[in-house]
């Protein structure tokens, strides 16, 4: 089936598979490595990204799907070599350790914070709860999206 669709202001085009997962078309047409492959169930959350807005889950969302969508993924936070304030509050706070579900995480944040700019800590644990970390215990994840919380309402 032949597709197009917007990642990060960037068009593209392909004939793919109808089985093609967003996931791999991100990933092996576009090239953009950042969104990673967890567990392609859609439990783990670290595949997230923004699609016309919203986050999903591209492992669980075939790339047909998503024609003539505008998605963006982590690459596409940073505008003009600055860093999104969700990226940068995950580097003042420490909320990341190996660093494999920090995409994922950050565009859950990205989401959170979109449809709600002053989250209370449990708003914060509710928003990431789809996305799955096994290294931090979430508390600098938590501090990290507080911290761009206040940035972005600053």
């Amino acid at each position: 089936m032949n597709i197009s669709l917007s990642i990060n202001g960037t068009g593209y085009e392909a004939d793919v598979q109808p089985r093609l997962l967003l996931v791999h078309f991100i990933r092996d047409l576009a090239g953009l490595t950042g969104t990673h492959i967890g567990c392609e169930t859609s439990i783990c959350g670290a595949c997230t990204v923004m699609i016309n807005g919203k986050t999903a889950k591209s492992c669980s969302m075939l790339a047909v799907q998503a024609n003539g969508a505008e998605v963006t993924t982590i690459e596409g936070l940073a505008q003009n070599g600055e860093l999104h304030p969700v990226q940068q509050g995950f580097w003042e706070k420490h909320g990341l350790q190996c660093g494999y579900c920090t995409p994922g995480m950050i565009m859950a944040a990205c989401g959170l914070l979109k449809e709600n700019p002053n989250p209370t800590e449990e708003e914060i644990r509710h928003g990431i709860e789809g996305n799955l970390c096994r290294c931090t215990g979430y508390q600098k994840i938590i501090e990290s999206v507080q911290y761009a919380a206040e940035k972005m309402s600053a």
